[in-house]
């Protein structure tokens, strides 16, 4: 079959492929100790779950606005002005089928043939192949770990050429749970605003932070700065929402419309019942998250303490997100497991998934070779046993 030059040079999502590994081993009767997806491993909160019960009751269940229900963005926009000190109108809001698809909503409603985007790696496994299906060029900068993994304003200002288009930045960060500095924040934000460049700032982690530092929205920097800001953000992290599929776009007017009519022809609107949760979730207590975040923060620390006690791997702290994220190159070239000598990330992985049956997801899909990407969205009984195995493996 002779399928599109973009569809054919498309990759599957890696944590999916990965999870898919893991389950097909589960599937023979085999315990894995699954590190893979980037979700929480909690069950949505009851008071959300009973909203959507309360909907379908209701009729809720039938075609709804194309860019969201009113309630829903407005909920929204009370939630930034109490969060975060930012006035939104609800016309400034596009609710989608999940952050995944206000991105590429931004994308393809923003970008085309001969405009760069600009992605600091490591990135989302997804970005990279987002930009390329808006028919744009990803221009990936790669930020160290000495840096902490933060793209500095010098880096950006150099990657800057004339078919700039914008910055797709994301804090906390996935896979290495990054999370910016204000003053590393205002330095990008000056260079955006100095070459007229579009920021997306996809903030779909910052309820989900470790650090004394609050966490600041893109939108909040400088005078101005949000005529050129995209927000992305959803309810999948910080309410263990994952499955439902409701993420948003907060933008200027003009793009908005444009990606409300997009969404209009592609999906129609965001599923109506999980509109009612997502209103349920902003709008009632937030003591939910709060919790889920203190269960992450418990977890994060022995999981670190874990691996910055196998030899020879270091790792700077994530500020925010569930991820820890980590290099294994000093174990290249050497046997590991039953006498396996790997080469690279993705050898590692399928080595440790094979023999160890712990399952990671390699460096080489978030444009870090070298690297691995563990989630400790799981439970601590899982995070031990893993670990443990994961030590037995590196022969330590």
């Amino acid at each position: 079959m002779n399928l599109s030059p973009a569809v054919r040079s498309l990759k599957p999502s890696a944590t999916i492929a990965a999870a898919a590994k893991a389950k097909a081993l589960k599937s023979q009767g085999v315990t894995v100790y699954d590190f893979t997806l980037g979700e929480p491993d909690f069950h949505t909160p009851a008071h959300i779950q009973e909203a959507a019960r309360a909907a379908m009751q209701a009729g809720h269940t039938h075609y709804t606005a194309s860019g969201g229900i009113p309630e829903l963005k407005k909920a929204i926009c009370v939630a930034y002005e109490r969060d975060h000190k930012l006035k939104y109108e609800p016309s400034q809001v596009v609710v989608s089928n999940g952050a995944k698809h206000s991105i590429h909503n931004v994308l393809t409603a923003l970008c085309g043939p001969g405009d760069e985007v600009i992605i600091p790696a490591p990135y989302w496994v997804s970005y990279e192949a987002l930009v390329e299906l808006a028919g744009a060029t990803p221009v990936v900068v790669p930020t160290t770990e000495a840096s902490g993994f933060r793209l500095s304003g010098e880096q950006f200002e150099r990657a800057i050429t004339p078919r700039t288009k914008l910055l797709l930045l994301n804090s906390p960060c996935n896979p290495t749970g990054a999370t910016y500095s204000a003053a590393g924040l205002e330095a990008l934000a000056r260079v955006a605003v100095k070459h007229n460049v579009f920021v997306c700032s996809d903030e779909i982690y910052e309820k989900l932070l470790y650090t004394d530092e609050p966490f600041r929205s893109f939108a909040t920097l400088l005078g101005g700065i949000a005529d050129r800001t995209v927000i992305i953000n959803g309810v999948s992290k910080a309410y263990a929402m994952t499955g439902w599929r409701i993420g948003w776009t907060l933008a200027p007017i003009e793009l908005t419309a444009a990606m409300d009519n997009l969404q209009s022809q592609e999906t129609s609107n965001p599923c109506s019942v999980s509109q009612y949760a997502a209103l349920a979730a902003l709008n009632g207590s937030q003591e939910c998250v709060e919790t889920m975040r203190r269960e992450f923060s418990r977890r994060r620390t022995y999981t670190l303490g874990r691996i910055r006690a196998l030899p020879g791997i270091n790792l700077p702290d994530p500020g925010g997100a569930f991820y820890a994220f980590f290099n294994v190159s000093p174990y290249f070239g050497k046997p590991v497991g039953k006498g396996t000598v790997v080469q690279n990330s993705t050898d590692f992985c399928t080595a440790l998934l094979e023999e160890a049956h712990v399952a990671l997801v390699t460096g080489d899909a978030f444009g870090a070779p070298g690297y691995v990407r563990l989630s400790f969205a799981t439970s601590m009984e899982t995070l031990e046993a893993g670990c443990d195995r994961l030590a037995a493996f590196l022969r330590v």
